[in-house]
């Protein structure tokens, strides 16, 4: 099979970050080419332009400063010299500018080109929500994907362990993007139901606004979470004994019964015992497996699993490799 032309289209934070991780992958792998065409949208920055410093310096100083990019990254002026030749598009670019992006492409592109879009938004069509994955197929006729998780790109950058979810209908395109996108710390998970990924990646972004107003309003966890909707799950872990709890079990190294009785003034805890039956409940049904996070919370609290290995634990997951 020949090698997989990649190009990212857009290079702000978050697209300076996915360059990143697909350069390397694209360095790594050789299901793709070596370079990695980068569309920036060219700009003067301290006089000089924004891709010659990328180019030069490997490094995007006017919207992912301090991180370096790897070298096959390549920064392109020109839209229609990034995307010649491309056979899979990476769509990051603020939502306002797809319709003229790809009204620009359009017939330039390979008609067997696979899209994804990263772009957090939808579209008002006359028959109501339209997503942008949809916007760019209509336009482009090219089959769409969408990559979308808790990944502010900052954190990506840095490396810290995140997640993330490609909603990609096509089972045979599923296994080339993880490969082109997963690293150790940016855990990829393929679905099928694009449209859901989708459209919670873009409404999620309203609700952060709500939960901006409360905290600019001074007001507390409790009503940040009622406006955020999974209400008892945020406010949980922001506040909450058990999030307390667990905080000062990864600092100090006390056990569970010492901190409750040392921090909760007569309160019980229920996270851990809570963990413990679903333990049981998931161990009798034979799915401990399918539940990671649960499954690690158990191991600690109650199986002398180090603390310092949650993220392992989540991480060496069958379910998430």
């Amino acid at each position: 099979m020949a090698a997989k032309k990649v190009c990212i289209i857009g290079s702000g934070n978050w697209g300076s970050a996915i360059a990143k991780i697909v350069g390397a992958n694209a360095a790594k792998y050789n299901t793709f080419e070596n370079t990695v065409n980068m569309w920036v949208f060219e700009e003067m920055v301290n006089g000089r332009k924004l891709t010659e410093i990328i180019n030069t310096e490997h490094e995007n100083v006017k919207y992912l400063p301090g991180h370096k990019l790897p070298p096959n990254v390549v920064a392109v002026p020109d839209l229609l010299d990034a995307v010649k030749g491309a056979d899979i598009l990476i769509f990051v670019i603020p939502h306002q500018f797809v319709s003229r992006i790809c009204d620009t492409i359009k017939g330039h592109i390979k008609t067997d080109a696979v899209g994804m879009s990263l772009i957090k938004g939808v579209d008002e069509g006359p028959d109501g929500l339209k997503l942008i994955s949809d916007v760019i197929r209509e336009k482009l006729g090219i089959t769409m994907t969408v990559l979308m998780g808790a990944n502010l790109a900052n954190e990506v950058a840095d490396e810290k362990f995140c997640e993330t979810t490609i909603g990609c209908k096509s089972k045979a395109h599923g296994p080339l993007l993880k490969e082109m996108m997963q690293t150790q710390n940016f855990r990829v998970t393929v679905v099928e139901e694009a449209d859901v990924v989708e459209i919670c990646g873009a409404l999620k972004n309203i609700v952060a606004v709500g939960a901006g107003f409360c905290d600019g309003l001074e007001f507390g966890d409790n009503t940040k979470a009622a406006s955020c909707g999974v209400a008892d799950l945020i406010t949980t872990c922001y506040g909450g004994r058990n999030r307390k709890i667990g905080e000062a079990f990864a600092r100090t190294g006390k056990s569970i019964e010492e901190l409750e009785k040392e921090l909760l003034n007569g309160q019980k805890l229920q996270g851990p015992a809570t963990a413990a039956e679903v333990h049981q409940i998931l161990k009798h049904k034979n799915l401990v497996e399918k539940f990671p996070l649960f499954n690690a919370v158990y191991q600690i609290c109650f199986q002398g699993h180090p603390v310092k290995e949650f993220i392992t634990c989540l991480q060496n997951h069958p379910e998430h490799m």
